[in-house]
């Protein structure tokens, strides 16, 4: 039973100063200001090391590096606990004693005073604080974006309010400015064919874009929308209600019941747990399909309510995916779940992008050898298929192919939808599941193969091609008896050549012009003290000739040792 907490009012004074208090903060938060603010928590981590291209070269080393960048990370806020998230998801760019280490990067940060959130909802909610009948004022979570309370609507509805911490949003448009800046400088320390499949600057841009979405509730609602129309053909399943909306206020259904890792043993039967898991498999095999996907599906977002449903919550990370990738993602799972090796790494190579130094050959191969690994495997073992995902990522990576960017997030939530399904009924392998959604699988691929949009650009694309051939045809025919036929062929330096030939260019000319210093000031020294007496400038010219000759000379050395002219 809910005990009732009487809603805190705020009175005029009161929310004056607390807007005046938070207006002075959001003006103190510059770029400047966090840009030092960075260098400095990094300096005292020992992480300065990192914008100098200085990594780690052994498991120790990168699981200590790991320990202080999560300090730093939660030092530095809500920008960088969101970042060090989805770098654990990257699990391609950095080794696992790295990754391990920030997966345990924690989320949980002392709650605002609820006068601040109260502030937030007065200024957010059409009729502020009075929409409710009582709001606790403890809250029920508290994340470095937002917290969650509970509530009751005057309609005497409960319901759970989800706030945006003030002033978050003023953070993660000043600090992604300093991150970007971070990222095109450690990008270039990048070894060339490293550089050629990672691009790091893209990769905050695809981070910033997933975390505003965390912090616009408006976005979260619709999420939340399309997962209760993704979840309603199943009976087991469901999705909160959202009552109300806006950029920094959610008002939900409140769910009465466990965490899914929590609820008692007794009360569910095998046969329930097993409907559950089954609707849970299809639904997330359904959403993955279709290209639009929780980002986040473990244990801690779904919950047992008492009516013996079960509820998926929190849409506030969604991911989206190619629906190209998609298919060939499926069709590479199931040709490995038939033995077909082969026919697998054909299908997920057709994910990843090659580029120059990619080995096709010897992709194709480690591709074959990591399927024959994963044929007959159980979900509770250490090879289940998101593991795979995982695998097939890091050889794609070390063959310097190029990631989709949502392909990361997509494998993470595959792997946890695994994890889910063995907690909720142990007894029924995953793989099994999927298999028997292969109708589901087949009828997304036709559907989307074969459709009046699809038919009909085929159609245009058709028609285009049979009205142009003849002129085209008839143009390549009279170049050819008029011996007018040509090739143009342009050749281009890589992007990595163009850096290269740059920095033998600068070597040469450094080392000329130290050369010519030198050589000129020894010159000028060399023609004795009857010159210098009736030129006294030629010694000094002379001095400073033979020592700016020295002091290039060094510099030249310096740099080729450190390879970066």
């Amino acid at each position: 039973m809910v005990e009732p907490v009487e809603v805190l009012r705020l009175s005029e004074a009161e929310r004056r100063r607390l807007s005046a208090e938070l207006a002075q903060r959001a003006r103190s938060i510059t770029p400047a200001v966090r840009m030092r603010t960075v260098l400095r928590v990094m300096a005292r981590h020992g992480l300065a090391q990192l914008l100098q291209g200085g990594l780690p070269r052994s498991e120790e080393g990168w699981r200590a590096l790991g320990q202080r960048v999560k300090r730093a990370f939660q030092e530095l806020g809500p920008t960088f606990i969101k970042l060090g998230q989805v770098l654990v998801t990257r699990q391609e760019l950095f080794p696992p004693a790295f990754t391990q280490e920030l997966a345990t990067l924690l989320d949980e940060v002392p709650p605002m005073p609820f006068p601040y959130i109260a502030l937030v909802l007065e200024e957010e909610l059409p009729d502020g604080l009075a929409t409710f009948r009582w709001i606790d004022p403890e809250p029920l979570a508290s994340a470095s974006l937002g917290q969650v309370y509970r509530a009751e609507l005057q309609d005497g509805r409960l319901a759970a309010v989800k706030v945006v911490r003030p002033l978050v949003d003023r953070y993660f448009q000043v600090d992604i400015g300093v991150i970007k800046g971070l990222a095109r400088r450690l990008q270039h320390f990048l070894p060339p064919a490293v550089a050629a499949s990672v691009d790091l600057p893209g990769l905050v841009e695809d981070y910033y874009s997933s975390a505003l979405s965390e912090l616009d509730m408006r976005l979260e609602a619709r999420n939340t929308e399309e997962g209760r129309r993704m979840a309603k053909e199943f009976a087991t399943l469901s999705v909160p209600e959202v009552y109300l909306a806006t950029r920094r206020v959610l008002v939900l259904e409140y769910i009465d019941g466990w965490n899914i890792k929590d609820f008692p043993v007794d009360f569910l039967s095998f046969e329930e747990r097993l409907e559950i898991m089954l609707d849970l498999a299809h639904l997330y095999i359904k959403s993955f399909l279709e290209g639009f996907y929780h980002g986040d599906p473990h244990g801690a977002n779904l919950m047992i309510g008492r009516n013996k449903r079960c509820y998926v919550i929190d849409w506030g990370m969604v991911g989206r995916m190619d629906a190209a990738h998609t298919e060939a993602i499926f069709r590479a799972l199931l040709h490995v779940r038939s033995a077909q090796a082969k026919d697998a790494a054909e299908a997920i190579a057709e994910v990843y992008e090659p580029t120059p130094y990619t080995n096709r050959g010897q992709f194709r191969d480690q591709m074959r050898a990591l399927g024959i690994q994963y044929v007959n495997t159980e979900q509770g073992s250490l090879r289940n298929w998101g593991d795979f995902l995982l695998r097939s990522i890091r050889i794609a990576f070390q063959n310097h192919c190029r990631i989709p960017s949502g392909l990361a997030l997509w494998a993470k939530s595959w792997s946890a939808a695994e994890g889910t399904a063995r907690w909720i009924c142990p007894e029924i392998t995953f793989h099994q599941v999927v298999e028997s959604a292969e109708v589901r699988i087949v009828e997304s691929w036709l559907r989307r193969r074969f459709n009046d949009r699809t038919n009909a650009s085929l159609l245009a694309e058709s028609l285009e091609l049979l009205a142009t051939l003849p002129r085209r045809l008839k143009a390549v025919l009279e170049s050819l008896a008029w011996n007018e036929f040509r090739l143009i062929l342009e050749g281009r330096l890589a992007q990595d050549q163009e850096r290269l030939l740059g920095r033998l260019v600068n070597r040469l000319a450094l080392g000329l012009a130290s050369t010519g210093l030198f050589l000129g000031g020894a010159i000028l020294l060399g023609l004795g003290r009857e010159a210098w007496a009736q030129a006294p400038a030629l010694r000094l010219a002379g001095e400073a000739g033979v020592w700016g000759g020295l002091a290039l000379m060094a510099y030249l050395l310096y740099r080729i040792l450190r390879q970066r002219i």
